[in-house]
């Protein structure tokens, strides 16, 4: 357990404690007053982390989609293994959302509305189908971006990364160069706004418990039980696709990344495990060429555990808060989900920034994220393993439709196609 975790429990301990003492001590009256500086930090964190957004998914996006060239193969396995990931990605948020209206895990938590003041200033306007699929598409970037449309900065990121991936052997390929520069200094500030995720974790825990006493703490069992059995049917569908494709051979592949995702899990980061992974997946017979390409995309592209994290915390806030979302926002919510986490893997608690992102577009309290993000590390633990799993059996599937597992590492083949080759190189 890292430094900053330690910090984040030690706060949310802290914070029990303080809410508890303002809990018994106080009238309510006053414990209300003082929960309200409690609302005053995590209304700035929370502002902190609207931040971010913008700016870091064009960069990550941009820069993905520039490095992808435009080779008939490269199209053609990119073609297999995105739509791999659609259907994952699909089938992890169902998941979800199904799960999350059987358990009910924040049914009981009845939590009062934060005032109107606390909006971190986001378009909270609710969306049916149909607007949805209208205001996906931005009129105007820069308005996009200063109202924190992620929907949009994701068309126009998609469009302008496909665009210059076209140009990149063009002056314009200074630029690509450019954005991919970007990537790692917004990964840098976000990792800056983390460092505040302490203080914010202990204003928002003394809150809750200051106006709700301790009987609030019972949800968070509730939760983590009800998400790891959410995984573990996640798990289940995983492996039997990978069968479908690769037969006995999956459980052959389970073994193997048994490491790697111990790896992700104890350290709750996918990157950490990626060095092994891909020697787990050589040791299995998959393409160094596969791998090159077909991986990197995976950990932007391919977040199982993170995308069924991210719809089952977001039902579980709408409960918290006694607002119910029908059945079409349901919908609406997948729809939204699966364009939103697309492109930031490799940024810390990932998965709560696209939650932030999305709640306030359903009429949800942003503030209803720092509910979990006291036990977020617990949660990250097994989300993370889970997109380890899940990328390798995208990956070893790809390479089973292109004809590229079971065999030795094929660099000749990279040599013949240099646009696998520079992308295996710069993974």
């Amino acid at each position: 357990m890292n430094r900053q975790t330690t910090l984040i429990i030690a706060a949310m301990l802290l914070g029990i404690l303080t809410g508890y003492l303002c809990n018994t001590l106080l009238s309510p009256a006053d414990a209300k007053t003082v929960a309200g500086y409690f609302v005053m930090v995590t209304d700035i964190f929370l502002r902190l982390i609207k931040m971010i957004i913008a700016p870091l998914i064009f960069s990550t996006l941009v820069a993905g989609m520039a490095g992808m060239g435009d080779a008939k193969t490269v199209g053609r396995i990119g073609g297999k293994a995105v739509g791999w990931f659609l259907m994952a990605s699909f089938a992890s948020l169902f998941l979800g959302l199904i799960f999350a209206n059987l358990l009910q895990p924040g049914a009981h938590v009845t939590m009062p509305l934060p005032d109107s003041s606390a909006s971190a200033g986001l378009k909270t306007s609710s969306l049916n189908l149909k607007d949805f699929l209208i205001h996906v598409f931005p009129r105007n970037i820069f308005e996009a971006m200063a109202t924190n449309e992620i929907l949009q900065i994701l068309v126009f990121s998609l469009f302008f990364g496909l665009a210059l991936g076209q140009l990149r052997d063009t002056k314009a390929g200074l630029l690509a160069q450019a954005i991919e520069e970007v990537v790692p200094v917004m990964l840098r500030v976000t990792d800056y706004v983390m460092r505040f995720a302490p203080i914010g974790v202990f204003a928002a825990v003394a809150n809750v418990v200051a106006t709700q006493g301790l009987g609030v703490l019972a949800v968070y069992g509730t939760f983590m039980g009800g998400f790891y059995l959410t995984l573990a049917v996640l798990w289940l569908v995983l492996l039997t696709a990978g069968f479908a494709v690769l037969k006995g051979d999956v459980f052959r592949l389970v073994g193997l990344t048994r490491q790697p995702m111990l790896l992700a899990f104890s350290t709750a980061s996918s990157e950490s495990a990626y060095p092994r992974l891909m020697e787990t997946l050589k040791r299995f017979g998959v393409s160094e060429r596969v791998i090159g390409f077909v991986l990197p995309l995976g950990y932007s592209f391919n977040l199982d555990g993170s995308m069924i994290y991210t719809a089952f915390a977001s039902l579980f806030i709408a409960q918290a808060y006694n607002l119910p979302l029908s059945l079409d926002q349901q919908i609406t919510m997948l729809l939204v989900l699966m364009v939103s986490s697309k492109g930031i893997a490799g940024v810390p608690r990932s998965s709560l920034v696209v939650v932030a992102a999305v709640l306030p577009m359903f009429n949800l309290p942003e503030a209803g994220v720092l509910l979990i993000l006291g036990i977020d590390h617990f949660l990250d633990m097994g989300r993370t393993a889970t997109n380890v799993l899940g990328n390798a059996i995208a990956t070893s599937v790809v390479a089973k439709w292109e004809n590229a597992l079971g065999t030795e590492t094929d660099e000749d083949e990279d040599a013949a196609d240099p646009v696998l080759a520079s992308a295996t190189a710069r993974h």
